[in-house]
């Protein structure tokens, strides 16, 4: 019996009531956004429960929103056996970001993890071996955030009289 977007966004909201801070449906596709303290418990809930089943995590990643000061955790989804998927938005400050690891329930999730934090600088509590793994250990900057200019400013090959401006 396949199950709807309203009928997800229905048992998550008796569930887990005020926690949920958002619904929408961007091209179908249905999007949760909830409080960041309950990230572990939506994700065992939506693992455990007989009518959901959603036990494949096809993706963990960030995104750095520089007008917010906030970075966003965003987990998809897929339940193989009713052929749905959902997307999970959890934001954390960039003063303070943390936010506890999925790895207990989704062993894919160590890595993903950790190129998150590697690249977003999110940290994710309790972790087992969270440290970088495409950068050089070295590094104090995470990359991916949006807070450093796209090129230098004192380029002088890429001013306007160059090209005829």
């Amino acid at each position: 019996m396949q199950i709807s977007n309203a009928q997800i966004i229905e048992k998550l909201l008796a569930t887990f009531g005020s926690d949920i801070i958002k619904c929408e449906e961007p091209y179908g596709f249905l999007t949760i956004t909830a409080d960041k303290s309950k990230n572990i418990d939506i994700l065992k809930f939506l693992w455990n429960d007989s009518d959901l089943k959603f036990k494949f995590m096809t993706d963990l990643c960030g995104v750095h929103y520089p007008e917010t000061s906030q970075l966003c955790v965003v987990y998809h989804l897929h339940s193989l056996v009713k052929n749905i998927r959902l997307r999970l938005k959890f934001y954390v400050n960039v003063s303070d970001p943390h936010i506890l690891t999925a790895t207990s329930i989704f062993e894919s999730a160590n890595w993903q993890e950790r190129e998150t934090f590697d690249f977003y600088g999110i940290i994710f509590d309790g972790h087992p071996d969270l440290r970088r793994i495409l950068n050089v250990d070295e590094m104090e900057v995470f990359p991916l955030r949006k807070e450093y200019p796209l090129e230098d400013p004192n380029r002088v090959d890429k001013k306007d009289y160059f090209f005829g401006r």
